[in-house]
């Protein structure tokens, strides 16, 4: 008969795409923490084909495996399969009380965010997510990175209409995790952990045979805190650094962006570096904050909705206290919030090259002096990537 737990059941969750670093961090948690489960839903079956298309959960403990279950797709994805038989199955072991830690093991290309969303969401009680590690062979972190194939190729997808790349993918999985499970096989080097720094450094790096990852297991972890994180209006974006062969730039101005030879530059500007992102704004798009996200040279720009100073005042109290902050500390009397605030990170990055281009895709003086009437009768350069401008 189920019965409601005395206390929430942790849950850790190990993300990755370096499976066989995932697969370690798991195995030493389970040993590490005794009473301890490993919950994995197999996602491989929405790329090899299989019919009837199901995902296959396993659970297990540090002695081996303790049952085995398929789940069908639902709406012809995989994701969307795990999310529905996640929850219940965590509920399960709650319910049943002998449980000290559930780990969940992601598949390679799930994104730790959506499942921790998922798991606080429901939780009522019952469960409590306590960490989310990312495990990372140092060594493959820039080949990860820099692989610009689409997911579909790579036999990653989790659904017909994922479109996304293997390194923008493995870039989110690392920049939202707190904590970075490392495990070497000393084929690493000085260059390899410095990129691991600068794309996330405030991030906590532990080994994975390190006694701290059991501590750390049960830390703590807040869910709308790892949102703003990752949101492009808020973001705590790396510093400016320059280590072992690796630099992030960090590029800050005012005044817009040309439309027009913004987008004639994007594609050296996503080449340019492995990782970039930020937040940027065009000259006649004044009102909308726009998101820059690239790795392995695929760029996504999107909208991430509008710049304060675009607001009526009164709506500012609907807006979450750390956005208002964060507009407050980028407040310029001319502009507001608007601002260019560009991050590039890579081995061998030029600097230098990458600060003209970006300089020369700003409004000229005399542009400038023209003002806001004028912009907005440029031709709409970049109506292929987002809405037209109204």
């Amino acid at each position: 008969m189920s019965h409601r737990p005395t206390r929430p059941l942790p849950v850790a969750i190990v993300a990755g795409l370096h499976a066989d670093a995932r697969r370690t961090v798991t195995a030493r948690l389970l040993r590490a923490v005794p009473g301890s489960v490993a919950l994995h839903h197999d996602l491989s079956g929405a790329a090899d084909g299989t019919d009837p298309r199901t995902v296959q959960r396993i659970v297990r403990d540090a002695s081996g495996e303790l049952s085995h279950g398929v789940t069908p797709f639902v709406n012809d994805c995989a994701c969307c399969a795990l999310r529905a038989d996640l929850v219940p199955e965590l509920r399960r072991l709650a319910d049943e009380g002998d449980t000290r830690l559930a780990v969940l093991e992601l598949w390679d290309s799930v994104e730790p965010r959506g499942m921790a969303e998922a798991v606080a969401a429901h939780a009522d009680g019952a469960l409590v997510l306590t960490q989310v590690f990312t495990a990372v062979d140092p060594a493959l972190a820039l080949a990860c990175l820099a692989n610009g194939d689409d997911l579909a190729d790579a036999g990653l997808a989790t659904a017909p209409t994922d479109n996304r790349t293997v390194g923008d993918t493995w870039a989110r999985q690392l920049e939202y995790a707190p904590v970075l499970a490392l495990v070497e096989d000393g084929t690493a080097d000085a260059t390899d952990r410095a990129l691991l720094t600068q794309l996330h450094p405030t991030a906590r790096q532990v080994p994975a045979a390190s006694g701290e990852l059991a501590a750390l297991a049960f830390a703590g972890f807040d869910v709308a805190a790892a949102a703003d994180a990752q949101d492009a209006a808020c973001a705590l974006l790396p510093q400016q650094a320059d280590e072992a062969g690796v630099a992030t730039l960090v590029w800050r101005r005012r005044r817009p962006f040309h439309p027009g030879r913004l987008h004639a530059a994007l594609e050296d500007l996503s080449c340019a570096a492995a990782r970039s992102r930020g937040r940027f704004w065009l000259a006649d798009r004044p009102d909308t904050l726009l998101a820059w996200d690239a790795a392995g040279g695929a760029l996504c720009v999107e909208s991430a909705g509008p710049w304060l100073a675009s607001l009526p005042d009164a709506a500012w109290d609907l807006v979450p206290p750390v956005r208002r902050a964060a507009a407050a500390l980028d407040w310029h009397p001319q502009h507001g919030d608007r601002c260019q605030h560009l991050v590039f990170t890579s081995p061998g990055l030029d600097r230098d090259g990458l600060t003209h281009v970006l300089e020369s895709c700003l409004l000229t003086d005399a542009e400038l002096a023209a003002g806001p009437d004028a912009w907005k009768r440029w031709p709409d350069a970049f109506d292929g990537l987002l809405d037209p401008v109204s």
